[in-house]
């Protein structure tokens, strides 16, 4: 069953840690995957310089001004998909990053979409014995670990693009749910949010503490003009 719509209705800052722990199930021709949440971001509309609402809305923005529990995707840097989980009261444009987690389910199809073999194969070298092949040095290149660590990994890994932006979560037919999953009833961490210019300093990133799926922190780096 999909999480309740009112578990998302509350502030931004309240619900985003609740997520983790969470889980997104995308169901497409292919397959379907399910990732646990591990790592997760809040942006507060109006009142975040941050965040992609902050001057009001617009035709890219519109899905952040609705009722919780829809989903709202966007491409960055030209190559890119990020998917962010719509919350708080309809008309308050709060949404919260998911920036990781760990796959529970579909784990072939997830390496299969992220590039890594399916099966992880060794060659045998008579006289030297058992030694890696090129799909065992690839796969230990990309662990499964990293096959939704960040939020652009973490889009490819579901199959997610521009066609899921507006999903509705949390309705039993959708494609895309959001699912209670095992939840997390410990302290999550948090920090200053990823690559951010404005309001960088604010610690509205949350994880959960030592997952080895939780991406690295990177500050915002100034384009240098040549």
């Amino acid at each position: 069953m999909p999480v309740l719509r009112s578990v998302l209705a509350g502030p931004v800052l309240e619900v985003a840690p609740k997520l983790l722990g969470m889980v997104v199930r995308s169901t497409t021709e292919e397959g379907t995957v399910a990732v646990r949440l591990t790592e997760v971001e809040a942006y507060d509309g109006t009142n975040d310089p941050g965040s992609h609402a902050y001057r009001g809305p617009t035709a890219r923005t519109e899905i952040m001004f609705g009722p919780p529990g829809f989903l709202y995707v966007y491409f960055t840097y030209g190559m890119h998909y990020c998917m962010n989980v719509v919350v708080a009261p309809d008309g308050k444009p709060s949404a919260v990053l998911l920036r990781a987690g760990e796959v529970i389910e579909g784990l072939d199809l997830a390496r299969a979409r992220r590039g890594q073999p399916v099966e992880q194969k060794a060659v045998f070298n008579q006289g030297v014995g058992v030694r890696p092949g090129p799909m065992l040095k690839r796969a230990k290149a990309n662990p499964d670990r990293d096959l939704a660590r960040g939020p652009a990994r973490l889009c490819v890994a579901l199959g997610i693009g521009r066609e899921g932006n507006g999903v509705d979560l949390l309705s039993k037919t959708s494609p895309i749910q959001l699912l209670p999953g095992p939840g997390f009833d410990g302290e999550p961490s948090t920090g200053p949010r990823v690559g951010l210019r404005e309001a960088a300093d604010r610690a509205w990133r949350f994880w959960i503490p030592d997952d080895p799926t939780v991406s690295p922190y990177r500050p915002h780096v100034p384009k240098r003009r040549g």
